[in-house]
């Protein structure tokens, strides 16, 4: 097995190897330290001496009896302490022999509704996440979301507190919590496959391999509830609009909106499999927002040409999302749809009623789709303005170039002559 393969399949199994140490002995972050150390025992041996016929039982086996020898040093570490009484001995603290039946279940999800508990703020469970079951370094999450190792540190060792001091046992929610926390699952995977997409912030306009992190791991949820068609509406979402990333940028890493976009250059493969997805799902009963969002998408990715999307039906699709879900953001989703389905005033009649929305009133998007409504209404003046305000705003660097080259395009096409 190359060196990628056996990557790609220590990756795989982290989560499943983590959730059964968790299950077996408790003692969450001490499991996710001994996890991590049978992934790298794994790393240097599996290459010179081949992978093991079980690897999953094998990882499990080493996994233990790291966490053995940890649970050992912190037993003398603290022996004279009252609290030792509460770590529960397992097997009186010896490891499984290599030969003990390891059990088959897949523990991944139970480990991601851990990672997203209520108790803990979305960016902890965000970092958790990629952390225990993306199997991803705290370096790695660190430079995915620029920020100093230190601080990504302290941030995923809060959350493990977090997750011990809750209490949470290590098994699936009840039935009446189950839907809620699976809720919270899917919009951890949301955030990150958008800050992979659409970085907020940094020199970079899309984050590919956070973007590629949240779809493994939505995959995954899939595969363990391949009946739950909101799971497979957010995957479906994910595919379509990643199908776009090869023609989002230039030679340059300047953005290139979708009606620009060479969409001989989307991926075939990916649209096909979200098409599907999204196909299937809706039958299945009321759509929740990811299928509502996925059918938008598969709108868009469907067309031949930007003149050729079907404005009218994305407008409806909008509607329906605003109905269940509606937010500052589908609102001015909705009125861009209006927009190219009833003309440019149509848009900005809407945008009108959410620029003293408080969500709103700082955020650059607002002020760019006011400025390319304006722009298609041709009143280029107030267009340029609105340009320069959201390059203002917003926070990626591509982004602010781009909406100052439109602004600067506008500013040659008024003439001298034309008020500022």
């Amino acid at each position: 097995m190359s060196a990628p393969e056996s990557e790609d399949l220590l990756r795989e199994l982290a989560p499943q190897v983590l959730g059964a140490v968790v299950r077996r002995y408790g003692h969450f972050a001490s499991a996710e330290d001994a996890t991590q150390e049978a992934l790298l025992a794994a790393a240097l041996q599996w290459p010179k001496e081949g992978v093991p016929d079980d690897p999953r039982a094998w990882l499990i086996t080493v996994a233990a009896r790291r966490l053995t020898d940890l649970l050992r040093a912190e037993q003398a570490r603290r022996r004279r302490e009252d609290t030792v009484a509460a770590w529960r001995l397992a097997d009186d603290w010896l490891a499984p022999a290599a030969d003990q039946p390891v059990p088959a279940s897949d523990d991944t999800l139970v480990l991601l509704f851990m990672c997203c508990h209520p108790s803990l703020s979305p960016a902890s469970q965000i970092a958790l996440t990629l952390r225990a079951v993306g199997g991803l370094t705290t370096a790695e999450i660190a430079r995915a979301f620029l920020v100093p190792e230190g601080t990504m540190t302290r941030r995923i060792t809060r959350a493990k507190q977090r997750v011990k001091d809750s209490g949470v046992p290590f098994r699936l929610p009840r039935p009446a919590d189950r839907a809620e926390r699976l809720g919270a699952v899917l919009h951890v995977l949301y955030l990150i496959f958008n800050e992979g997409y659409a970085s907020t912030s940094g020199p970079d306009l899309q984050r590919a391999e956070l973007a590629a992190e949240a779809i493994r791991l939505t995959r995954m949820v899939h595969r363990l509830l391949p009946g739950d068609g909101e799971v497979a509406g957010l995957l479906a979402l994910m595919l379509l609009t990643d199908a776009r990333r090869p023609a989002r940028t230039g030679q340059d890493g300047a953005l290139i909106p979708m009606a620009e976009q060479d969409r001989t250059l989307w991926d075939a493969g990916q649209i096909a499999e979200g098409v599907e997805l999204i196909t299937a799902a809706l039958p299945r009963g009321t759509p929740g927002p990811y299928q509502l969002q996925a059918a938008i998408a598969a709108v868009h990715d469907e067309a031949p040409s930007a003149k050729e999307t079907d404005w009218p039906q994305i407008t409806a699709l909008y509607e329906a999302l605003m109905r269940i879900a509606g937010n500052p953001m589908v609102a001015l989703n909705h009125a861009v749809a209006v927009a190219m389905a009833r003309g440019p005033r149509a848009g900005l009649d809407l945008l009108e009623h959410l620029q003293h929305d408080e969500h709103l009133a700082g955020d650059h998007r607002l002020y760019a789709v006011r400025a390319h409504l304006l722009e298609t209404a041709g009143e280029l003046g107030a267009a340029r303005e609105s340009y320069e305000e959201a390059a203002g705003r917003a926070m990626s660097y591509p982004q602010q170039r781009y909406l100052r080259a439109r602004a600067a395009r506008l500013s040659r096409a008024e003439g001298p002559d034309e008020p500022a």
